[in-house]
């Protein structure tokens, strides 16, 4: 458009009466040039909108549609005596060519770029033989060059259409890896939605408030390291004033992890409801999820059942330990084992009975996945367990949501400011605490 105005311009100021009369014409073409344009836009937006790709056709039609015109207008020149026939083939509406050459590599098309080089060099052959066919060269050297030298025009038309698709292919792959980058970054937005939805569902599963039960204090406490985890912890009040407190661990980060505890929690709720023997409970929870894990999943498992008319624990633990308890009476911190193989190990496995333990005033029992224990410092130290035995020991004497607070604040002295550890995949791992606690006065709480 810029040089078809300055043309115009030229022509109607400082233009001969041959050069005025071109006007018409040229606005002819130039206008029907823009006709086109318009049709080839409203094409590839509509395709766009429908999300259709134009023929490829259309694209080749649409470069030689373009390289028409200085071809057209160097037929015209040639013709119209405003020139000589041999300067109007050096003149700079060759120039135009070049322009079309630099602008396909918008099309990204190496191929179209080669295309828009060979139809502008053609085009210049074909204005080349036209002028040398219909004119009689001149006689004095002077006006024309020879042919090898109009042809050399030609030849860089030819190669500025290789050159402009091999800056195409360049383009053409920066923008596809930046497309690429895009769509990765889209979807990872849409997996953190997913994600933080699934997390508030997960953490929506995790009781709200402490259970009502005479004479014991309980709280619980969780952060997953990922936005979901594989752990979770549940209490369950029962008929007869009974709890049922629980916890699981399932190996392994992230949805599938999380869909597993969902499971479980669901089976364990549906099978505590049952008046069976706690280990019965726990092995039919077994059975439904096994049939449920893939075979590269496993959970530990571990449920305690308390009430007010007795001073014992039913406990049972599918692979999950250790497990604190704390005597008042000796003011010590006992360890215990698993009693059994995690859930999905063997399918077949028969868990309970479950085993009694002495519960009296003042006891604690510490439940806990590994994210705490396995904590390391800067030295690569683990917190260990007898470090948290100490924790537990020292916090006797406190509400159950302060013995958490006690221990966190313990690990975090310990660790120094590093980072979560999972000694099964060195990832950062999630955490789970629950500590249930026989009231040694009504003020006192459990955790």
């Amino acid at each position: 458009l810029i040089l078809l105005l300055w043309t115009l311009v030229r022509n109607l100021l400082w233009g001969s009466l041959e050069q005025r009369q071109l006007v018409p014409l040229m606005l002819g073409i130039v206008g029907g040039l823009f006709v086109y344009e318009a049709v080839m836009c409203a094409a590839i937006t509509r395709g766009i909108r429908l999300d259709r790709e134009p023929p490829k056709w259309m694209w080749t039609q649409s470069v030689f549609v373009e390289t028409l015109l200085p071809t057209i207008g160097l037929l015209i020149l040639a013709d119209s005596g405003v020139m000589t026939p041999y300067q109007a083939l050096v003149a700079p509406v060759v120039l135009v060519y070049f322009l079309f050459i630099i602008l396909s590599t918008l099309r990204l098309s190496p191929h179209l770029c080669m295309v828009t080089g060979v139809c502008s060099a053609g085009g210049y052959a074909f204005a080349l033989i036209y002028t040398f066919r219909r004119y009689p060269e001149p006689a004095d050297p002077g006006q024309a060059f020879t042919v090898p030298i109009y042809a050399t025009y030609a030849v860089f038309l030819l190669l500025g259409g290789l050159t402009a698709g091999a800056v195409a292919a360049r383009i053409r792959k920066h923008v596809l890896a930046a497309l690429r980058e895009a769509e990765m970054q889209r979807q990872v937005e849409r997996l953190e939605r997913d994600l933080d939805i699934a997390r508030e569902i997960q953490q929506g599963l995790l009781p709200r408030r402490p259970p009502r039960l005479a004479g014991f204090d309980i709280a619980g406490w969780n952060k997953p390291a990922d936005q979901t985890g594989g752990d979770y912890f549940d209490w369950q009040e029962l008929p007869g004033e009974r709890l049922v407190v629980s916890l699981a661990d399932v190996t392994g980060h992230g949805i599938g992890p999380a869909l597993v505890t969902a499971a479980c929690r669901a089976y364990s709720r549906a099978s505590f409801l049952g008046e069976e023997e706690l280990g019965r409970l726990i092995d039919r929870i077994h059975r439904l999820l096994a049939e449920d894990l893939p075979s590269d999943r496993f959970v530990t498992f571990v449920a305690a059942l308390v009430g007010t008319a007795s001073e014992k624990i039913n406990l049972l633990s599918a692979g999950h330990g250790p497990i604190f308890v704390y005597s008042a009476k000796d003011h010590c911190v006992l360890t215990r084992n698993a009693d059994d193989l995690p859930f999905g190990v063997v399918p077949e496995n028969q868990y309970g009975p479950a085993k009694e333990i002495e519960f009296r005033r003042g006891d604690m029992l510490v439940l806990i996945t590994d994210g705490f224990f396995e904590w390391t410092n800067e030295a690569g130290e683990p917190f260990g367990i007898e470090r948290l035995s100490e924790s537990i020991r020292a916090s006797h004497d406190l509400p159950a949501e302060k013995v958490i607070e006690r221990i966190r604040a313990d690990v975090l002295q310990f660790a120094g400011g590093t980072s979560q550890q999972d000694g099964s995949d060195r990832r950062g791992d999630q955490t789970d605490m629950k500590v249930l606690k026989k009231r040694c006065r009504v003020s006192s709480s459990a955790l």
